[in-house]
């Protein structure tokens, strides 16, 4: 992956995504970004099996952020963009965006903190430097987000 935003996604609004005021309930904003997320790893070359088997290790979702900025109707289509806008000593920051495919407005943005975990201690642990040197490369720069 290059650094920067990068294709991650693609969905459809579906009426059954909508509640009783007529547009998309939150709860399925965050089907479409976690959804996204799996995608995001895989586009930045990194294998979440092989990093359990390699490392013995994983990621936890720390916490998750999301900026509801314009309605979606049921027929509309929807990209999901997402990059890395930070890496910290034991943890990763993804950035994403949901855009409309017709009119290239941002519809909703995401911001995740991905943790990573060591499952045999149950506690955070540090980014391995060579996962950290694959990432880095994948960097949102500053001045793009």
């Amino acid at each position: 992956m290059n650094a920067g935003w990068q294709e991650v996604s693609r969905g459809v609004i579906h009426p059954w995504h909508h509640d009783q005021f007529g547009h998309m309930n939150v709860r399925w904003y965050a089907h479409f970004f976690d959804d996204a997320v799996f995608h995001l790893y895989a586009a930045t070359g990194v294998s979440l099996q092989a990093m359990e088997r390699d490392y013995g290790i994983h990621t936890v979702s720390a916490q998750a952020t999301t900026n509801f900025v314009q309605e979606l109707s049921a027929g509309d289509l929807v990209r999901i963009d997402g990059g890395i806008s930070r890496l910290g000593g034991k943890s990763l920051t993804f950035s994403l965006r949901m855009v409309h495919v017709d009119t290239q407005e941002v519809h909703a943005t995401y911001e995740l903190i991905e943790v990573f975990f060591d499952p045999k201690t149950r506690r955070s642990t540090a980014m391995p430097e060579a996962l950290r040197e694959q990432l880095s490369a994948c960097l949102i720069p500053a001045d793009a987000t």
